[in-house]
């Protein structure tokens, strides 16, 4: 098993200590809407490649005519 998973309950929270203890309360608001806005572009970015590869009408046009 891979991804969020393995770390487990108790790693999480240690992460989330040593984060709060570098950053500070104040700067949490700010890192996490950066996070946020960076997480949603990549979903953005991704949902439009995978919608170009699967239009089948955009791959019609992209086909050479070999009449």
């Amino acid at each position: 098993m891979g991804g969020l998973g393995a770390i487990g309950v108790p790693g999480l929270i240690i992460i989330l200590v040593i984060v709060l203890i570098v950053f500070g309360p104040k700067k949490l608001p700010e890192i996490g809407g950066a996070i946020g806005k960076t997480f949603a572009e990549f979903k953005k970015s991704t949902k439009g490649l995978i919608d170009d590869e699967d239009d089948p009408a955009k791959k019609e046009e992209k086909k050479p005519d070999v009449s």
